[in-house]
């Protein structure tokens, strides 16, 4: 079952193509990354999802019924598509009850939806007075009230600190473990690897690719391999037509494999020919890896 289905969406700001003809389909009880740099148009297609922004052409499908986010309907989405904007002068459970006439959600959920980002010791605690992360998990405790079962979250890591990106990351996962659906546009790669089950590939408002990120990241290994004799590793792996793409780095060669990697037929090919290999590690591409090749596929197309 799918919970957002995008269909064939562009959008054009006067000369820049922000969106051109994107599609997907988000699993419900997924948590979609859609990865990409910035410019790629990401904040866009969460604008057109969330009846914020108009798109020129193409349509959008929300939950199993076809509802789109307008009056009551908007209760089964929570948002945060900037920087977390409260009134710095007043407590976390004020900001909240604020939330909650906007939304017309009954206040009763506010100390639930603290307790669930890890806020309810610092409920009576002034905004201004919060670090970077605490204030993005305010902003998703907002976004949490009312229950929704969709959750739209727009650069939720952004300007956090490794100890910030720690504490989000572990929310959208215990999220996603209770059982909502997740949404998140993000520019780095690493943290969507870690955090989602699916992604789509954006760059200049065209989708480059879409998937499973364990099957995106399964297609190839990837394995790194040294020798005294660089240039006569080289040769050989050549010449035997090992792997699909080699390359050499201050004496580490990567071979990057179409499949699964065959690392003790490597290590005896290596022996018989007489090359000690001093280095020989397996491991799975990385989204970073992956989004730098089909960045540049598309880019030859």
């Amino acid at each position: 079952m799918n919970i957002l289905t995008v269909s064939n969406i562009s959008k054009r700001y006067g000369r820049v193509q922000a969106l051109d003809g994107v599609s997907f389909e988000v699993p419900r009880g997924s948590i979609f990354g859609i990865l990409g740099p910035n410019g790629s148009g990401k904040t866009t297609l969460l604008g057109i999802t969330t009846d914020c922004v108009n798109a020129d052409s193409g349509t959008y499908r929300l939950f199993e019924d076809g509802a789109t986010p307008v009056n009551l309907l908007r209760r089964r989405i929570g948002t945060l598509l900037e920087t977390p904007c409260f009134y710095p002068y007043l407590p976390a459970t004020d900001n909240l009850r604020i939330a909650c006439l906007r939304k017309g959600v009954d206040p009763k959920h506010i100390g639930g939806v603290l307790e669930k980002v890890g806020l309810y010791r610092r409920r009576d605690s002034r905004f201004a007075s919060y670090s970077l992360g605490m204030k993005q998990r305010l902003g998703i405790a907002s976004a949490l009230l009312g229950d929704p079962e969709l959750l739209i979250l727009d650069e939720p890591l952004n300007g956090l600190d490794p100890e910030g990106i720690a504490e989000i990351r572990a929310l959208i996962l215990e999220l996603g473990a209770s059982g909502h659906t997740v949404v998140m546009a993000s520019r780095l790669l690493d943290e969507v690897e870690k955090v989602c089950t699916h992604v789509a590939i954006l760059k200049s408002g065209r989708l480059l690719s879409v998937g499973k990120v364990d099957e995106i990241t399964a297609e190839g290994d990837i394995v790194e391999l040294a020798a005294a004799d660089t240039q006569g590793l080289c040769a050989l792996l050549k010449r035997e037509n090992i792997g699909r793409k080699i390359a050499v780095d201050g004496g580490i060669v990567t071979v990057l494999f179409a499949g699964k990697a065959d690392t003790a037929y490597l290590n005896e090919l290596c022996h018989r020919n007489g090359i000690v290999l001093t280095r020989l590690l397996l491991r799975k591409q990385s989204m970073e890896s992956i989004f730098l090749e089909v960045v540049a596929k598309q880019g030859r197309a």
